[in-house]
């Protein structure tokens, strides 16, 4: 038997060892790594079983409490955690000493000692330099005899770090529960910005002390760790590690050794034995047949063409070049992007820019000149990657502001970096930073230069850094431009308050919007006018509130009349937070009549689920606003992704008309009888905005474009997008290390355009988005001598195509509205493994495919209806002479 607990009054609070005694354990560590909801018994992994002999050394004469006890494994064995056929074990036919090594199993062997004071381990002594992942393991074994005799919580060091504990005490049976997330130990770990993308993790450790007459009978530990994509749960994966130590015999022993220092002892014993840290020190296998950067990006350069860049295997081919540029030196990074053609040099540029390591920061810098406009592409590519950083650091937002206070040879890089710095700072403010030199700094220089700002080119520019940045601070300035500015400023500005969270919608800000849209000061376009509606109605509104805005129904010029009828039908509809106070409105007649709720027009807005699901949903939102001649002014998508607790912007695209009556000779509408004539695209991506892409700008330019165009759409944004971005690695109580790893990589091409066809009285907007997602997850036990793991991945790739056909030859003209998603291809992939250094390895795979059919997605009834006209009208002609 091991240890006397004696509960007296001033005596020991924990273990206490009989003098002159052997004790004999058998003891057992196990890993298991497997599908977050598998059962163990098909987990890869692997068990290291061995004796264990207990003896103390030394007791202090003046404190039965301090003791200095030896603990020694003998017959060490490395076998599966689970029975497998000869054909499918690794350690068949190998001794220890061939898995091992037969220097590891030395110093594994090799005896240590602790000191224990009241239970707690207060010195671990061992060899110095002997093997870190030998030491680890032996301090796993340690860390076990650690434990007090009365139920309360504490700090404890053990392997894991400083963590806090708690022990219940009951009867024969002590439980010591440890807060992992608590602990205080130096590993690497980063997460997604998004919580949507990120990874949900769960971990748990108990030990069970098991006591028969007052002694141990047994111990028997267990770490869980859990791991889920957020945006699908199924993809995840565990990590289970159980530790068993179980008393077999006592024997007769050798006597204490007379002294009154721990130090004499330890110097009588064997003077090379050193205190060093119970906690685990950081260890880390060598790869000793990895490729080099050059032949990795060599090995997957042809997936990474332009042409394939909305295909799975190209985002597969960029997140696996991520990892490997995250280990490789600035020289190494810089050899690649000076020797590749321009072909291939935008995605090597997304790639390095993704993996956010110094290294990689200072190449593409050094690489990138910003005085050149000849590389205007890859300068572009930059930004935008550095605007979809998972994990931005400081030293990234200062060197953009330092780059856009120097010499910038194009103007739209120019814009692009500001508005990138934007989403840098709210990221950074998201993770507490917001009092870094870097970001009071870029926050200043946004806000002081919008405030001096003349031309409106460089007040949009600033307006659009503040669309992604989110400042608080800045929304008094926003509801300034808001109400005072002119036409596409007003615009814009109102669509900046429109992205902030209804929290920062106060008294002042509603006040604002409804004399934008009632008009109270001025005459406002109805761009602005409907996104102020949209304000008033998703930040909490009033009764009366609700109220004006439908009073107001039936006085608004036509189209918007249909607009903001379809908006408050739409909010109904869809149960959106103001539904409740329109219902109550609605029972006021004079606010709910036939003559409010019949007007003619097509403007509309729509919203409906994409899906819905027990993990994420996902909801489409379509509106359109024309001019009183027929002409688009506005068409809005949006796709947003959310969960119980949080949502994500995934993709807006705002196609933007003015002024372009003139071609039709039509009558503006009110107020907007002196716009020029412009068309744009405007997008979000993931919670961020790109730079708008103008179609033309001026009637002249408009003429132009018409007569030479060829009815291609232009591209928005294209390119590789680092979605989710989380690495934990993980010290195990028994000693390995482990590590999780999940990536997430979309491939994505979004275009757009916008055709008039004078002759048949026709304009047609159309909106592609192209698009290919693949995760993949790599969790792993690491022991040096032994790996196991498990990699699993998902990919699909589909298209959504918005398109909107107007045929104004007659009033109310025809729209048509499509939204369609094309088949897509959906595949999942898991493999399981357990490897050894000589190469020698087992793995079990499964996989799944399948097709998600392509749908049309339903609009309101209207629109079907229209659509049929409008196809009808088309085939009619296409069968006519005239």
């Amino acid at each position: 038997m091991l240890f006397v607990f004696a509960f007296q009054t001033g005596h020991t609070t924990g273990p206490s060892l009989n003098n002159d005694k052997l004790y004999k354990f058998a003891y057992s560590a196990e890993v298991y790594v497997d599908r977050v909801k598998a059962s163990l018994q098909r987990s890869a992994g692997y068990r290291i079983s061995s004796g264990v002999d207990v003896n103390l050394l030394w007791r202090n004469p003046d404190n039965d409490d301090d003791q200095l006890v030896k603990i020694t494994m003998k017959d060490v064995q490395v076998e599966n955690v689970n029975e497998r056929p000869a054909a499918k074990n690794i350690f068949k036919g190998k001794s220890t000493e061939k898995i091992i090594g037969k220097e590891y199993l030395e110093a594994l062997q090799r005896p240590i000692l602790i000191e224990l004071v009241r239970g707690k381990v207060k010195t671990f002594y061992s060899y110095q330099n002997e093997p870190g992942f030998t030491q680890n393991i032996k301090r796993g074994l340690a860390s076990l005899f650690q434990l007090q005799l009365h139920s309360g919580s504490s700090r404890e060091v053990d392997i894991s770090g400083k963590c806090s504990t708690t022990y219940h005490v009951r009867q024969d049976q002590v439980t010591k529960i440890k807060d992992l997330d608590s602990c205080e130990i130096e590993k690497k770990r980063f997460t997604s910005h998004s919580r949507i993308l990120d990874v949900s993790t769960k971990a748990t450790s108990a030990t069970v002390y098991v006591l028969e007459d007052s002694f141990i009978k047994s111990i028997k530990a267990e770490e869980n760790f859990a791991f889920v994509v957020n945006y699908r749960r199924k993809t995840g994966a565990k990590i289970v590690s159980k530790q068993r130590l179980e008393l077999k015999s006592v024997q007769a022993g050798m006597g204490l050794i007379a002294a009154k220092q721990v130090a004499g002892v330890i110097k009588t014993l064997d003077p090379k034995y050193v205190a060093v840290p119970l906690e685990a020190e950081p260890v880390k296998s060598e790869c000793k047949k990895c490729p080099s950067l050059s032949e990795h990006w060599q090995s997957i350069r042809e997936q990474m063409h332009p042409d394939k860049l909305s295909k799975p295997e190209a985002a597969k081919s960029f997140l696996s070049f991520i990892q490997n540029i995250r280990k490789a030196t600035k020289e190494e990074i810089l050899k690649i992007i000076k020797s590749e053609n321009k072909e291939f040099l935008p995605q090597v540029v997304d790639a390095v820019t993704s993996a956010q390591t110094p290294e990689s920061l200072e190449a593409v810098l050094e690489f990138l000149d910003f005085k050149d406009a000849s590389t205007f592409i890859l300068q572009e590519r930059f930004l935008y990657a550095c605007g979809f950083a998972s994990r931005p650091s400081e030293t990234l937002l200062k060197s953009l502001t330092e780059k856009f206070k120097g010499d910038v040879a194009s103007q739209e890089i120019r814009e692009t970096l500001v508005i990138v710095m934007g989403a840098l700072i709210r990221k950074l403010c998201d993770r507490e930073g917001c009092k870094l030199p870097a970001v009071v700094e870029a926050k200043r220089l946004i806000l002081n230069r919008l405030e001096k700002a003349k031309k409106d080119d460089n007040v949009q520019m600033y307006l659009l850094a503040l669309k992604n940045a989110l400042l608080p601070e800045a929304i008094p300035v926003l509801l300034k431009y808001a109400e005072s500015g002119e036409g596409p400023i007003s615009s814009l500005a109102a669509t900046v308050v429109q992205r902030y969270d209804p929290s920062f919608l106060t008294k002042e800000v509603k006040e604002t919007m409804n004399r934008i849209y009632h008009q109270t000061r001025k005459v406002h376009e109805k761009t602005v006018r409907t996104t102020a509606a949209a304000i008033i109605l998703n930040s909490n509104p009033s009764y009366m509130e609700v109220k004006n805005i439908l009073l107001s129904i039936g006085e608004l010029p036509m189209e918007m009349n249909k607009y903001m009828l379809s908006m408050i039908q739409d909010i109904l509809r869809f149960e959106m937070p103001a539904s409740k106070t329109v219902r109550q409105v609605l029972k006021d007649m004079r606010a709910h009549n036939y003559d409010r709720f019949s007007k003619m027009g097509s403007s509309s807005a729509y919203t409906g689920y994409i899906t819905r699901g027990p993990d994420v949903s996902s909801t489409y939102s379509l509106d359109i606003l024309y001019s009183g001649s027929g002409i688009l002014r506005r068409s809005n998508m949006n796709i947003r992704i959310f969960d119980r607790n949080t949502e994500l912007h995934a993709i807006q695209v705002v196609l933007e008309a003015q002024g372009l009556e003139s071609i039709i000779a039509a009558t503006p509408d009110e107020g907007e009888e002196n716009l020029d004539s412009f068309a744009g695209m405007s997008a979000i991506l993931f919670d961020f905005q790109l730079r708008p892409v103008t179609f033309f700008q001026g009637y002249g330019d408009l003429m132009s474009k018409m007569l030479s165009a060829t009815g291609d759409p232009m591209n928005v944004v294209k390119g590789l997008v680092l979605l989710t971005d989380f690495l934990q690695e993980i010290q195990l109580q028994a000693g390995p290390t482990a590590s999780a790893e999940f990536m997430g990589g979309l491939a994505i091409d979004i275009s757009g355009g916008m055709e008039f066809s004078l002759w048949y009285r026709e304009s047609k907007t159309n909106v592609k988005n192209r698009v290919a997602i693949f995760i993949a997850g790599n969790t792993e036990v690491d022991s040096f001598f032994v790996k196991t793991g498990m990699e699993t991945t998902l990919e699909t790739e589909t298209a959504l195509d918005f398109i909107s056909t107007v045929q104004f030859s007659q009033y109310p003209f025809l729209v048509c509205m499509q939204m369609d998603r094309v088949d897509s291809p959906f595949r999942t992939h898991t493999s399981k493994y357990e490897s050894l250094p000589s190469g020698r390895r087992y793995t079990a795979r499964r996989g799944k495919a399948a097709t998600l059919a392509g749908n049309e997605y339903p609009l309101h009834q209207e629109n079907s209806n229209m659509c049929k006209k409008v196809f009808d009208t088309k085939s009619d002609s296409a069968g006519s002479w005239f």
